[in-house]
């Protein structure tokens, strides 16, 4: 299952999606993560899912386009921490 984060408005759209079916909760994205916009937890897609998954704080998720700002700046950047750390290619950013 794929759970999208973020917002929309008129500067555009700001989401992280998590697919929650390739997620292990293994962690490794929220220490690379230097905006502190992922955490660790229950999967509130799937009530009946078991295992942790990781998602993003619910206080970040109105401020994505600010809390992820310092890694997206340059057109030619590295991958995004969170996203080149993730073992499972579970993590993407819309913008």
């Amino acid at each position: 299952m794929l759970a999208n984060y973020g917002y929309r408005d008129g500067a555009g759209e700001f989401f992280i999606t998590i697919d929650t079916g390739a997620c292990d909760g293994c962690g490794l994205c929220v220490p690379a993560c230097p905006g502190g916009v992922l955490e660790v937890g229950e999967d509130e897609h799937d009530p009946l899912r078991d295992e942790p998954v990781a998602t993003v704080r619910e206080e970040q998720r109105r401020r994505l386009q600010y809390a992820c700002g310092g890694c997206k700046g340059a057109r030619e950047r590295p991958p995004l921490p969170c996203v080149a750390v993730c073992p499972r290619d579970a993590i993407r950013h819309s913008w």
